[in-house]
């Protein structure tokens, strides 16, 4: 009774004592459940951003054309001196490999829903050939690099409460995918609240309608207790291990080159504290972030909010004058995570979306329309709080293909597809004979594992010149 009474009094401050409305029905494990979720909740904080995003509208404005300039891009390189600067740079990323200070950061806490398939996204099968995991493929990138550094950069997984406990079973399944060190943290979550009234929605008569807080969630979750507190942070820990820089991206993206030297070397020759890989978006109307100055500031603006004008515009060569696409590809300096989460809150932002929940009388109510305002942090929005920034192109053909829906575009069978054309290329630059169609594309599956070759270069030295590929292959 006594537990019930606190509660009441500490959600009647704050208008949502209605989440004890079946308590008298509960057990004693579904009491303790409902109030552990309960005492989870920041409710000054819920209290602000029902003000600001509920009540208040949450509309995000406008900006300005007028504010909106272009933002400088370190382009791929055309010339001789381009060229050679990129070899400095990817010198000076090797040498942070080498010393142990690069750090990989891995969100992983999306389930494979839209593709279809039950289980965490980072489990789907998706190697052209020997239908390796996205987690396989990414770990044996790091694999590589270790050995071909002296030092495997640590691997930091941020998963979701729903799939916390399958991804850890899969990596451990596997031996770790041969991994050094590899670490699980848990993405942080935020309460799910009605669109109309901003109480908070129950998911059952003992929990919460809750979700996950966003990528941008994923800086405090590295500051957050370890397991059971008993660990020290993510973060702490990285310091102990003398790691600096971070490498961060998102599980669906198969072709992402993890610690890339020449990214980690330009952004450390920068001295940055945040950068950006971006690709030149291929459309105005693409549905990428693109990454801009407002008022002289580092930005990324979601394509929906780009004013239309902008999205459009051309430069006198006719290519897009607001071209540079973020893809989730990030290095941050662990100094710079260590400000953001001290003060420098990352804002959030809503997404009105349809959530089921439980009516006064018990039933699970499934909407028709979207109902509830669900909180978010984006990570690009720290980009205006670094007082030093590189923002670096890549070529989407070699580096972003992501896993999102189960036919038609990103897609397994276009991400089969780019990874196939990516190793054919590969083969060729090693002398090999590859078949192509008309429009460039390779006709049928290819792979290379990291473990194999990390690159083209590699390659060269593993295979003979001459080999003619004319069926499915898989080299590892």
């Amino acid at each position: 009774m006594a537990l019930k009474q606190d509660l009441a009094g500490r959600l009647g401050k704050h208008g949502q004592e209605h989440l004890l409305q079946f308590w008298d029905d509960l057990d004693e494990d579904g009491r303790e459940l409902l109030a552990k979720e309960i005492e989870s909740i920041d409710f000054e904080q819920l209290d602000r951003l029902i003000a600001e995003l509920v009540r208040g509208g949450g509309e995000a404005p406008e900006v300005a054309a007028d504010r909106v300039l272009p933002i400088d891009v370190v382009r791929m390189p055309q010339t001789d001196g381009e060229r050679a600067a990129r070899r400095r740079a990817t010198e000076a990323g090797e040498e942070a490999l080498a010393a142990g200070e690069v750090g990989v950061v891995l969100v992983a806490g999306g389930s494979g829903t839209r593709l279809g398939f039950a289980g965490p996204k980072g489990t789907f099968p998706i190697g052209p050939v020997s239908s390796a995991s996205l987690f396989q493929i990414h770990a044996e990138k790091l694999v590589a690099l270790g050995r071909r550094h002296g030092k495997q950069p640590p691997l930091y997984v941020m998963t979701s409460p729903e799939n916390h406990e399958t991804t850890v079973e899969f990596f451990e399944k596997h031996d770790r995918f041969g991994l050094d060190h590899v670490r699980f943290f848990v993405q942080g979550r935020m309460p799910a609240v009605d669109l109309e009234t901003g109480k908070i929605l129950l998911a059952g008569r003992d929990r919460l309608a809750m979700s996950p807080d966003g990528h941008g969630g994923t800086l405090a979750a590295l500051a957050g207790p370890g397991d059971a507190g008993c660990e020290p942070s993510c973060l702490a820990e990285m310091g102990d291990r003398g790691v600096r820089t971070l490498f961060y991206f998102q599980v669906d993206n198969a072709l992402v080159e993890i610690a890339d030297p020449t990214f980690i070397g330009l952004h450390r020759q920068a001295q940055a504290e945040m950068s950006f890989k971006v690709v030149e978006k291929m459309a105005p109307d693409e549905k990428v972030g693109v990454v801009v100055l407002v008022d002289d500031r580092p930005q990324v603006i979601e394509y929906s909010d780009l004013p239309k004008a902008l999205a459009e515009k051309r430069g006198d060569d006719g290519q897009l004058a607001y071209w540079a696409g973020s893809i989730a590809i990030h290095a941050f300096e662990t100094a710079f995570v260590e400000r953001l989460v001290g003060g420098l809150k990352l804002p959030f932002h809503r997404a009105i979306k349809k959530v089921p929940f439980l009516a006064p009388d018990g039933r699970t109510v499934q909407p028709a329309e979207p109902n509830a305002v669900k909180f978010e942090q984006f990570i690009f929005d720290a980009l205006p709080a670094s007082e030093r920034f590189v923002i670096v192109e890549t070529d989407r053909a070699v580096e972003f293909e992501p896993l999102k829906n189960a036919v038609g575009p990103d897609s397994p069978a276009t991400v089969h597809q780019r990874m196939s054309d990516l190793f054919g290329g590969w083969l060729e630059q090693a002398g090999a004979v590859v078949p192509r169609r008309s429009d460039g594309t390779v006709p049928f599956a290819i792979e290379i594992s990291p473990l194999f070759a990390l690159d083209a270069h590699e390659l060269k030295s593993r295979i003979e010149p001459g080999l003619v590929v004319e069926r499915p292959i898989y080299l590892r």
